[in-house]
Protein backbone atom coordinates (compact mmCIF):
# COMPACT_ATOMS: atom_id res chain seq x y z
CA UNK A 1 0.00 0.00 0.00
CA UNK A 2 2.90 2.72 0.94
CA UNK A 3 4.54 2.01 -2.75
CA UNK A 4 1.00 2.49 -4.56
CA UNK A 5 0.46 6.09 -2.67
CA UNK A 6 4.03 7.31 -3.18
CA UNK A 7 3.83 5.74 -6.71
CA UNK A 8 0.98 7.90 -7.14
CA UNK A 9 2.20 10.86 -5.20
CA UNK A 10 5.29 11.56 -7.28
CA UNK A 11 4.36 12.66 -10.31
CA UNK A 12 1.91 14.89 -8.12
CA UNK A 13 4.40 16.56 -6.47
CA UNK A 14 6.70 17.15 -9.42
CA UNK A 15 3.74 19.07 -11.31
CA UNK A 16 3.39 21.10 -8.34
CA UNK A 17 6.48 21.97 -7.88
CA UNK A 18 6.90 22.88 -11.77
CA UNK A 19 3.73 24.71 -11.91
CA UNK A 20 4.98 27.08 -8.78
CA UNK A 21 6.20 29.66 -10.65
CA UNK A 22 5.88 32.84 -7.61
CA UNK A 23 8.20 30.69 -5.21
CA UNK A 24 10.59 31.63 -2.59
CA UNK A 25 13.34 30.05 -0.94
CA UNK A 26 12.91 30.28 3.46
CA UNK A 27 16.06 31.41 4.10
CA UNK A 28 19.53 30.97 3.13
CA UNK A 29 22.12 33.89 1.67
CA UNK A 30 19.80 36.50 0.13
CA UNK A 31 20.12 38.10 -3.38
CA UNK A 32 22.60 40.73 -4.28
CA UNK A 33 22.10 40.15 -8.58
CA UNK A 34 19.96 38.64 -11.05
CA UNK A 35 19.58 39.35 -14.83
CA UNK A 36 16.13 40.92 -15.36
CA UNK A 37 13.80 38.73 -17.12
CA UNK A 38 11.60 42.43 -18.61
CA UNK A 39 12.65 45.28 -18.58
CA UNK A 40 11.43 47.43 -15.49
CA UNK A 41 11.44 51.00 -14.34
CA UNK A 42 14.24 51.96 -12.00
CA UNK A 43 14.03 54.89 -9.13
CA UNK A 44 17.36 56.81 -9.55
CA UNK A 45 19.48 57.41 -6.02
CA UNK A 46 19.55 61.17 -4.67
CA UNK A 47 23.11 62.89 -4.59
CA UNK A 48 24.58 62.23 -1.47
CA UNK A 49 22.12 59.19 -0.75
CA UNK A 50 24.03 55.75 -0.01
CA UNK A 51 22.87 52.44 0.10
CA UNK A 52 23.08 50.34 2.44
CA UNK A 53 22.26 53.26 5.30
CA UNK A 54 25.14 52.23 7.84
CA UNK A 55 28.50 53.67 6.95
CA UNK A 56 30.84 52.09 4.90
CA UNK A 57 33.15 50.64 7.29
CA UNK A 58 30.65 48.81 9.04
CA UNK A 59 29.37 45.02 9.03
CA UNK A 60 26.03 46.14 7.14
CA UNK A 61 28.07 47.49 4.32
CA UNK A 62 31.61 46.57 2.82
CA UNK A 63 32.89 46.59 7.19
CA UNK A 64 36.47 47.67 8.08
CA UNK A 65 39.46 48.41 6.24
CA UNK A 66 42.24 45.39 6.58
CA UNK A 67 45.14 47.41 5.95
CA UNK A 68 46.83 48.81 2.55
CA UNK A 69 48.09 46.70 0.16
CA UNK A 70 51.05 47.95 -1.79
CA UNK A 71 52.79 45.76 -4.87
CA UNK A 72 55.69 44.40 -2.93
CA UNK A 73 53.47 42.90 -0.04
CA UNK A 74 52.06 39.70 -0.12
CA UNK A 75 48.16 40.27 -0.52
CA UNK A 76 49.22 42.28 -3.60
CA UNK A 77 48.94 38.56 -4.91
CA UNK A 78 45.19 38.21 -3.98
CA UNK A 79 44.40 41.55 -6.47
CA UNK A 80 43.31 40.68 -10.29
CA UNK A 81 43.32 43.18 -13.20
CA UNK A 82 40.17 43.54 -14.74
CA UNK A 83 40.76 43.54 -18.93
CA UNK A 84 36.96 44.00 -19.80
CA UNK A 85 37.29 45.62 -23.00
CA UNK A 86 33.15 46.83 -22.21
CA UNK A 87 34.55 49.23 -19.50
CA UNK A 88 36.71 52.41 -19.94
CA UNK A 89 39.67 53.12 -17.55
CA UNK A 90 41.04 56.57 -16.96
CA UNK A 91 44.30 55.40 -15.91
CA UNK A 92 45.33 58.82 -15.71
CA UNK A 93 48.96 57.62 -13.62
CA UNK A 94 50.10 55.00 -16.62
CA UNK A 95 50.46 52.10 -14.15
CA UNK A 96 47.34 50.40 -15.30
CA UNK A 97 46.48 50.76 -11.44
CA UNK A 98 42.97 51.49 -12.08
CA UNK A 99 42.40 47.77 -13.28
CA UNK A 100 43.65 46.46 -10.24
CA UNK A 101 41.07 45.16 -7.87
CA UNK A 102 39.55 42.14 -5.18
CA UNK A 103 37.93 39.78 -7.22
CA UNK A 104 34.35 40.34 -5.70
CA UNK A 105 35.16 43.97 -6.90
CA UNK A 106 35.64 42.80 -10.50
CA UNK A 107 32.46 40.97 -10.56
CA UNK A 108 30.77 43.81 -9.51
CA UNK A 109 32.13 45.79 -11.84
CA UNK A 110 31.58 43.34 -14.90
CA UNK A 111 28.29 43.09 -14.41
CA UNK A 112 27.78 46.36 -13.68
CA UNK A 113 29.28 46.85 -17.41
CA UNK A 114 26.46 44.60 -18.80
CA UNK A 115 23.34 46.56 -17.10
CA UNK A 116 25.03 50.54 -18.31
CA UNK A 117 24.97 48.76 -22.11
CA UNK A 118 21.79 47.60 -21.50
CA UNK A 119 20.12 50.58 -19.92
CA UNK A 120 21.82 52.67 -22.75
CA UNK A 121 22.68 51.50 -25.82
CA UNK A 122 26.20 52.55 -27.22
CA UNK A 123 27.17 53.77 -23.65
CA UNK A 124 30.07 52.49 -21.57
CA UNK A 125 30.94 52.08 -17.72
CA UNK A 126 34.24 54.02 -17.05
CA UNK A 127 36.00 53.82 -13.98
CA UNK A 128 38.24 56.59 -12.88
CA UNK A 129 39.71 55.40 -10.09
CA UNK A 130 39.99 51.75 -8.40
CA UNK A 131 43.09 50.68 -6.38
CA UNK A 132 45.13 53.10 -5.22
CA UNK A 133 49.14 53.29 -4.15
CA UNK A 134 49.82 56.61 -4.28
CA UNK A 135 47.93 57.76 -0.93
CA UNK A 136 45.35 60.01 -2.92
CA UNK A 137 42.66 59.31 -0.46
CA UNK A 138 42.08 58.94 2.99
CA UNK A 139 43.88 56.66 6.04
CA UNK A 140 41.61 53.71 5.86
CA UNK A 141 40.24 53.93 2.23
CA UNK A 142 39.00 50.70 0.87
CA UNK A 143 40.49 52.18 -2.13
CA UNK A 144 43.81 51.23 -1.33
CA UNK A 145 42.81 47.19 -0.85
CA UNK A 146 41.06 47.77 -4.38
CA UNK A 147 37.74 47.12 -2.87
CA UNK A 148 36.58 50.68 -4.23
CA UNK A 149 35.93 52.19 -7.32
CA UNK A 150 34.98 55.59 -8.67
CA UNK A 151 32.39 55.07 -11.99
CA UNK A 152 30.86 56.99 -14.15
CA UNK A 153 29.61 56.91 -18.14
CA UNK A 154 31.87 57.81 -20.57
CA UNK A 155 29.84 60.28 -22.04
CA UNK A 156 30.23 61.69 -18.51
CA UNK A 157 26.57 62.71 -19.17
CA UNK A 158 25.90 63.35 -15.21
CA UNK A 159 21.99 63.35 -15.43
CA UNK A 160 22.90 59.36 -15.74
CA UNK A 161 24.28 59.03 -12.49
CA UNK A 162 21.44 58.54 -10.21
CA UNK A 163 20.21 55.66 -12.30
CA UNK A 164 24.20 54.44 -12.57
CA UNK A 165 24.03 54.22 -9.11
CA UNK A 166 20.74 52.20 -8.68
CA UNK A 167 22.49 49.97 -10.99
CA UNK A 168 25.96 49.67 -8.84
CA UNK A 169 23.46 48.55 -6.46
CA UNK A 170 22.25 45.67 -8.16
CA UNK A 171 25.32 44.81 -9.48
CA UNK A 172 25.86 43.14 -6.11
CA UNK A 173 28.39 46.25 -4.75
CA UNK A 174 28.28 46.03 -1.12
CA UNK A 175 28.18 49.84 -0.54
CA UNK A 176 27.17 52.46 -3.26
CA UNK A 177 27.86 56.56 -2.50
CA UNK A 178 26.32 59.12 -4.69
CA UNK A 179 29.47 60.76 -3.71
CA UNK A 180 30.23 63.56 -5.92
CA UNK A 181 28.48 65.45 -8.67
CA UNK A 182 30.85 63.54 -11.37
CA UNK A 183 31.60 60.32 -10.01
CA UNK A 184 29.87 57.28 -8.20
CA UNK A 185 31.69 55.65 -5.08
CA UNK A 186 30.95 51.59 -5.06
CA UNK A 187 32.97 49.80 -2.65
CA UNK A 188 32.72 45.86 -1.49
CA UNK A 189 33.73 43.24 1.04
CA UNK A 190 36.79 41.82 1.24
CA UNK A 191 36.61 38.56 -0.65
CA UNK A 192 37.55 36.16 2.33
CA UNK A 193 35.00 38.20 4.73
CA UNK A 194 32.83 35.85 6.51
CA UNK A 195 30.16 38.49 6.04
CA UNK A 196 29.88 37.82 2.44
CA UNK A 197 28.16 34.40 2.74
CA UNK A 198 25.03 35.42 4.95
CA UNK A 199 22.71 32.82 5.87
CA UNK A 200 19.92 31.57 7.84
CA UNK A 201 17.02 33.37 9.69
CA UNK A 202 17.49 33.57 13.76
CA UNK A 203 20.19 32.50 15.47
CA UNK A 204 20.56 29.31 17.27
CA UNK A 205 20.13 31.17 21.21
CA UNK A 206 16.84 32.52 19.93
CA UNK A 207 13.24 30.96 22.00
CA UNK A 208 10.39 29.62 20.93
CA UNK A 209 7.63 27.86 22.91
CA UNK A 210 6.52 24.70 22.51
CA UNK A 211 3.67 23.01 23.61
CA UNK A 212 2.77 22.39 27.14
CA UNK A 213 4.27 26.36 27.53
CA UNK A 214 7.77 25.25 27.70
CA UNK A 215 10.61 27.42 26.05
CA UNK A 216 13.26 25.43 23.69
CA UNK A 217 15.76 26.86 21.65
CA UNK A 218 15.91 26.69 17.57
CA UNK A 219 18.80 25.03 18.12
CA UNK A 220 17.58 22.27 20.31
CA UNK A 221 14.14 22.08 18.02
CA UNK A 222 13.14 19.43 16.05
CA UNK A 223 10.83 18.49 12.98
CA UNK A 224 7.29 17.21 14.63
CA UNK A 225 7.85 19.78 17.92
CA UNK A 226 4.69 22.01 17.73
CA UNK A 227 5.77 25.27 18.39
CA UNK A 228 3.32 28.88 19.31
CA UNK A 229 2.00 30.01 15.57
CA UNK A 230 -0.48 32.14 14.33
CA UNK A 231 -3.16 30.58 11.89
CA UNK A 232 -4.41 31.83 9.04
CA UNK A 233 -7.79 32.45 10.46
CA UNK A 234 -5.75 34.52 13.34
CA UNK A 235 -6.23 31.98 16.05
CA UNK A 236 -3.09 31.74 18.04
CA UNK A 237 -2.71 27.58 17.74
CA UNK A 238 0.91 25.31 18.55
CA UNK A 239 1.68 24.62 14.72
CA UNK A 240 4.15 21.60 13.78
CA UNK A 241 7.37 22.37 12.68
CA UNK A 242 7.30 20.45 8.83
CA UNK A 243 10.90 20.41 8.90
CA UNK A 244 14.12 23.33 9.12
CA UNK A 245 14.21 25.31 5.36
CA UNK A 246 18.10 26.16 6.47
CA UNK A 247 19.94 24.77 10.06
CA UNK A 248 23.63 25.46 10.40
CA UNK A 249 25.02 25.10 13.52
CA UNK A 250 28.51 26.79 12.51
CA UNK A 251 27.78 29.94 9.93
CA UNK A 252 28.72 33.05 11.13
CA UNK A 253 25.82 35.87 9.91
CA UNK A 254 24.74 39.31 10.28
CA UNK A 255 21.67 39.69 12.08
CA UNK A 256 19.26 42.90 13.01
CA UNK A 257 18.34 43.06 16.48
CA UNK A 258 14.97 44.78 16.44
CA UNK A 259 13.86 45.65 20.60
CA UNK A 260 10.67 46.51 21.48
CA UNK A 261 9.73 47.88 24.49
CA UNK A 262 8.89 45.99 27.15
CA UNK A 263 11.51 43.99 26.93
CA UNK A 264 11.09 41.78 24.04
CA UNK A 265 13.88 41.51 21.44
CA UNK A 266 14.14 39.99 18.00
CA UNK A 267 17.34 38.82 16.69
CA UNK A 268 16.58 38.19 12.87
CA UNK A 269 18.44 38.50 9.42
CA UNK A 270 17.15 41.51 7.57
CA UNK A 271 16.01 39.67 4.36
CA UNK A 272 13.81 37.44 6.71
CA UNK A 273 9.61 38.48 6.92
CA UNK A 274 8.26 39.84 9.55
CA UNK A 275 4.64 41.69 10.84
CA UNK A 276 4.76 44.92 11.13
CA UNK A 277 2.46 47.75 12.00
CA UNK A 278 4.03 51.24 10.44
CA UNK A 279 0.99 53.10 12.24
CA UNK A 280 1.03 51.76 15.59
CA UNK A 281 -2.19 52.02 17.18
CA UNK A 282 -4.02 53.26 15.05
CA UNK A 283 -4.48 50.34 13.09
CA UNK A 284 -3.31 47.56 15.42
CA UNK A 285 -4.82 44.40 14.11
CA UNK A 286 -3.45 45.09 10.39
CA UNK A 287 -0.02 43.56 10.58
CA UNK A 288 1.82 43.29 6.96
CA UNK A 289 4.96 41.01 6.41
CA UNK A 290 7.94 42.87 5.28
CA UNK A 291 11.77 42.43 5.14
CA UNK A 292 13.27 42.92 8.44
CA UNK A 293 15.49 45.70 7.03
CA UNK A 294 12.42 47.64 6.50
CA UNK A 295 12.10 48.47 10.49
CA UNK A 296 12.30 51.47 11.72
CA UNK A 297 12.01 52.96 15.22
CA UNK A 298 8.62 53.39 16.00
CA UNK A 299 6.85 50.62 14.36
CA UNK A 300 4.98 47.98 16.18
CA UNK A 301 5.39 44.07 16.32
CA UNK A 302 2.70 41.86 17.66
CA UNK A 303 3.53 39.81 20.55
CA UNK A 304 2.07 37.03 22.89
CA UNK A 305 2.17 38.31 26.52
CA UNK A 306 2.95 35.76 29.04
CA UNK A 307 -0.78 36.46 30.29
CA UNK A 308 -1.88 34.84 27.18
CA UNK A 309 -2.96 37.51 25.59
CA UNK A 310 -2.11 39.75 22.16
CA UNK A 311 -0.83 42.96 21.76
CA UNK A 312 1.62 45.31 20.23
CA UNK A 313 4.83 46.62 21.20
CA UNK A 314 6.74 49.78 19.74
CA UNK A 315 10.77 48.99 18.43
CA UNK A 316 12.81 51.59 20.61
CA UNK A 317 16.20 50.31 18.78
CA UNK A 318 17.13 48.48 15.28
CA UNK A 319 20.89 47.60 15.65
CA UNK A 320 23.21 44.69 14.16
CA UNK A 321 24.85 42.09 15.39
CA UNK A 322 26.19 38.94 14.69
CA UNK A 323 25.47 35.39 15.92
CA UNK A 324 27.00 32.24 15.16
CA UNK A 325 24.18 29.34 13.91
CA UNK A 326 21.25 29.76 11.80
CA UNK A 327 18.21 28.17 11.85
CA UNK A 328 14.62 28.69 10.29
CA UNK A 329 12.15 26.46 10.98
CA UNK A 330 9.11 26.01 8.58
CA UNK A 331 5.80 25.38 10.53
CA UNK A 332 2.52 24.02 9.33
CA UNK A 333 1.03 27.63 9.86
CA UNK A 334 3.80 29.82 7.92
CA UNK A 335 4.22 31.70 11.37
CA UNK A 336 5.73 31.13 14.46
CA UNK A 337 6.72 33.55 17.71
CA UNK A 338 10.25 33.96 18.18
CA UNK A 339 10.97 35.44 21.37
CA UNK A 340 7.70 36.38 21.48
CA UNK A 341 7.55 38.15 18.19
CA UNK A 342 5.40 36.85 15.52
CA UNK A 343 7.18 36.05 12.42
CA UNK A 344 6.59 34.44 8.88
CA UNK A 345 8.32 31.29 8.18
CA UNK A 346 9.53 32.70 5.31
CA UNK A 347 12.63 35.25 3.44
CA UNK A 348 13.73 36.55 0.45
CA UNK A 349 10.28 37.34 -1.15
CA UNK A 350 8.02 39.94 -0.07
CA UNK A 351 4.74 38.27 -0.60
CA UNK A 352 4.10 35.82 2.85
CA UNK A 353 0.75 34.29 1.10
CA UNK A 354 2.70 33.55 -2.07
CA UNK A 355 5.45 31.97 -0.21
CA UNK A 356 3.22 30.13 1.97
CA UNK A 357 1.03 28.93 -1.05
CA UNK A 358 4.65 27.63 -2.78
CA UNK A 359 5.07 25.27 0.19
CA UNK A 360 1.33 23.68 -0.21
CA UNK A 361 2.98 20.77 -1.70
CA UNK A 362 4.90 20.14 1.54
CA UNK A 363 2.27 20.41 3.48
CA UNK A 364 -0.22 18.37 1.52
CA UNK A 365 2.37 15.56 1.58
CA UNK A 366 2.97 15.78 5.20
CA UNK A 367 -1.03 15.78 5.91
CA UNK A 368 -1.00 13.05 2.93
CA UNK A 369 1.22 10.93 5.44
CA UNK A 370 -0.65 11.67 8.59
CA UNK A 371 -3.90 10.55 7.17
CA UNK A 372 -3.03 7.40 5.22
CA UNK A 373 0.49 6.39 7.64
CA UNK A 374 -1.35 6.96 10.94
CA UNK A 375 0.37 10.00 12.26
CA UNK A 376 -1.07 11.57 15.05
CA UNK A 377 -3.96 14.23 13.93
CA UNK A 378 -5.39 14.40 16.70
CA UNK A 379 -3.49 15.32 18.87
CA UNK A 380 -2.25 18.34 17.11
CA UNK A 381 -5.84 19.77 16.95
CA UNK A 382 -6.10 18.54 20.64
CA UNK A 383 -3.24 21.13 21.15
CA UNK A 384 -4.33 23.72 18.87
CA UNK A 385 -7.85 23.64 21.14
CA UNK A 386 -5.70 24.41 24.42
CA UNK A 387 -3.34 26.89 23.03
CA UNK A 388 -6.51 29.05 21.57
CA UNK A 389 -8.29 28.30 25.11
CA UNK A 390 -4.30 29.20 26.67
CA UNK A 391 -4.36 32.52 25.36
CA UNK A 392 -8.09 33.64 25.23
CA UNK A 393 -7.70 34.62 21.69
CA UNK A 394 -11.31 35.08 20.10
CA UNK A 395 -10.06 37.92 17.94
CA UNK A 396 -8.99 37.69 14.32
CA UNK A 397 -5.86 39.52 13.21
CA UNK A 398 -5.82 40.12 9.61
CA UNK A 399 -2.14 40.07 8.12
CA UNK A 400 -2.19 41.52 4.82
CA UNK A 401 0.99 42.31 2.41
CA UNK A 402 2.59 45.62 2.21
CA UNK A 403 1.56 47.74 -1.20
CA UNK A 404 3.48 50.90 -0.32
CA UNK A 405 6.93 50.12 0.98
CA UNK A 406 9.53 52.63 2.41
CA UNK A 407 12.63 53.34 1.63
CA UNK A 408 14.95 49.75 2.89
CA UNK A 409 17.43 49.43 5.28
CA UNK A 410 19.19 46.89 2.68
CA UNK A 411 22.53 45.11 3.83
CA UNK A 412 23.60 43.16 0.64
CA UNK A 413 23.97 39.80 0.45
CA UNK A 414 26.15 38.26 -1.70
CA UNK A 415 24.03 36.77 -5.28
CA UNK A 416 20.89 36.57 -5.98
CA UNK A 417 19.78 33.02 -7.93
CA UNK A 418 23.11 31.21 -6.64
CA UNK A 419 22.39 29.82 -3.04
CA UNK A 420 24.29 27.62 -0.64
CA UNK A 421 23.65 24.35 -0.71
CA UNK A 422 24.71 23.09 2.28
CA UNK A 423 22.29 22.70 4.99
CA UNK A 424 19.56 24.30 2.65
CA UNK A 425 16.46 22.17 2.52
CA UNK A 426 16.17 20.81 -1.24
CA UNK A 427 12.30 22.23 -2.10
CA UNK A 428 13.21 24.94 -1.03
CA UNK A 429 16.37 25.43 -3.26
CA UNK A 430 14.34 23.60 -6.62
CA UNK A 431 11.64 26.57 -5.86
CA UNK A 432 13.80 29.22 -5.26
CA UNK A 433 15.39 28.31 -8.59
CA UNK A 434 12.17 29.12 -10.42
CA UNK A 435 11.56 32.16 -8.66
CA UNK A 436 14.87 33.25 -9.89
CA UNK A 437 13.65 32.27 -13.58
CA UNK A 438 9.75 33.24 -13.81
CA UNK A 439 9.32 36.45 -10.94
CA UNK A 440 10.70 39.75 -11.43
CA UNK A 441 13.40 40.38 -9.33
CA UNK A 442 10.93 44.08 -7.57
CA UNK A 443 10.27 41.45 -5.60
CA UNK A 444 13.59 39.88 -4.00
CA UNK A 445 15.15 41.19 -1.12
CA UNK A 446 18.02 43.50 -2.37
Amino acid sequence: MKQFWWARLAPLGLLAACTCLGVVQGCGPGPGYGTRSRPRKLTPMRYKQFFPNFSENTLGASGRAEGKISRNSERFNQLVCNYNPDIVFKDEENTSADRVMTKRCKDCLNRLAIAVMNQWPGVHLRVTEAWDEDGHHPQGSLHYEGRAVDITTDDRETKKYGILAQLAVEAGFDWVHYESRYHIHCSVKADKSEAVERGGCFPGWARVTVAGGRQKTLSSLASGDRILALSGTGQVVYSQVLLFLHRDQESRSVFLSLEADGGNRLVVTPHHLVFLDPDCGHNANEYRAVFASRARVGDCVLIGTPGGQMETSRIVSVSLTESVGVFAPLTEAGTMFVDGVLVSSYALLEDHDLAHWAFGPLRLLRSLKRSFWGEDVKGQQKAGIETATQFGTTEKISIHKQDNLSEPLRVKDQEQCSLKTSEVHWYARLLYRFACIFLDSDIFHA
